[in-house]
């Protein structure tokens, strides 16, 4: 018999317009992490920025994006997510507009700074309106989807288009996609949180999900993105310690990214399904034998057979993990879930460098293919826990 935990969903037919919000906002805000290898060289010319100047500001921008969980406790559930929404995109908007104008670097971090919390705020509500529509598997693979075609695109596009300018062109760019974005704000319900139905009479008792299993979940998300993270980060470097040219590594990493988009596309198109488990730790089967395929210097064949099978299974892999911890129930899960998305972003490449400047990438992948299966442990501990 089914005990999983009750939450208050939207109708299929409202759905649409949260599909909508999720898709448009997912897209711009990560474009701020996205545009960073343009970004960087822009800074680097204009300020004169050393290697660990450029990455305290990434760090910054990036914790100050995960670290808008830690406020969201107090708000979500009090303001109108409309009224929100457009109140962070402001802000958004604006530290993009003022970064443009800033000559000063430690100014400038603090405009991002601010930049990234308010647009991680939205991420929040992003996240825990997907896990409240009818299909949340379907809502995080849309999630996924717009990242990672406006990733495409922006490393297609940006480059060339931006050759001749100043890093204030990009973040003006930036501020003009946020600005859109306010049209689809009112495509949400503002009042879904501060209006939850009461729970149905069967599950009134379990409307939070027991401790350890809360802290599973949350650790299921933190060891996937260090893992994610810690690898995709040196996978060039690997490939050029297995000597394999630059232009081959670009071409691979590419068709790893269409990889991806098409594994995103095909988790978003499946949705909330039967076999949601299987294809859940398939995933992961495919995440770890990637790994495994790394080790020993690979040659370019098994290298390019290796990131591909990585990025289509952790595109495929997302959406249903955080469907799973979305199913734990509880007000809080899905932003406390974009911490450990964060923090787990943060540790991944500080640890695989760590190793890597120790051992070489064996280490690295050793740590990083246990982090995989300590990760697939824990979603196999929620899902007993949730379906028994």
């Amino acid at each position: 018999m089914t005990t999983a935990l009750h939450r208050t969903k939207t109708t299929p037919g409202s759905d649409r317009g949260t599909y909508t919000y999720i898709s448009v906002y997912s897209a711009v805000l990560y474009t701020v992490l996205l545009t960073a290898p343009v970004v960087a060289g822009k800074l680097t010319e204009q300020f004169a920025l050393t290697p660990v100047q450029v990455g305290g500001l990434f760090s910054a921008e990036l914790g100050a994006f995960s670290l808008a969980t830690i406020p969201a406790y107090l708000w979500l559930k009090r303001l109108n997510l409309r009224t929100a929404t457009y109140l962070f995109t402001a802000v958004v908007v604006l530290g993009n507009l003022v970064s443009g104008f800033i000559d000063d670097f430690g100014w400038l971090v603090a405009a991002r700074v601010i930049t990234s919390l308010a647009a991680g705020s939205i991420t929040v509500i992003l996240l825990t309106l997907s896990g409240r529509t009818s299909n949340p598997s379907r809502a995080f693979g849309l999630f996924v989807v717009f990242q990672l075609a406006m990733g495409a695109l922006i490393l297609a596009v940006f480059p060339a288009l931006y050759a001749g300018t100043g890093v204030a062109a990009i973040y003006w760019t930036l501020a003009g996609l946020a600005a859109l974005c306010v049209l689809v704000v009112p495509q949400i319900d503002g009042e879904a949180l501060r209006g939850s139905a009461p729970a149905p009479a069967d599950s009134r008792t379990r409307t939070r999900p027991p401790i350890a299993q809360y802290i599973t979940g949350l650790a299921a998300v933190l060891l996937f993105y260090i893992a994610l993270s810690g690898v995709w980060a040196f996978m060039a470097q690997i490939s050029a310690g297995s000597g394999i040219d630059l232009s081959a590594t670009s071409l691979v990493l590419s068709v790893a990214t269409v990889a991806g988009i098409a594994s995103a596309l095909l988790a978003t198109v499946l949705g909330d399904t039967p076999r949601r488990r299987l294809y859940l730790r398939m995933g992961y089967l495919g995440m770890a034998l990637s790994v495994a395929l790394l080790f020993g210097a690979p040659g370019l064949l098994r290298f390019a057979v290796a990131a591909v099978i990585f990025k289509f299974a952790w595109t495929l892999i997302l959406p249903y993990l955080l469907s799973t911890l979305s199913d734990l129930g509880g007000s809080q899960v899905m932003n406390t879930t974009n911490l450990m998305i964060g923090t787990g972003f943060a540790i991944g490449p500080i640890v695989s460098g760590t190793l890597v400047q120790a051992g070489g990438f064996s280490g690295m992948l050793a740590f990083s293919l246990a982090a995989v299966v300590a990760s697939l442990l824990c979603v196999l501990v929620v899902q007993r826990r949730t379906h028994s």
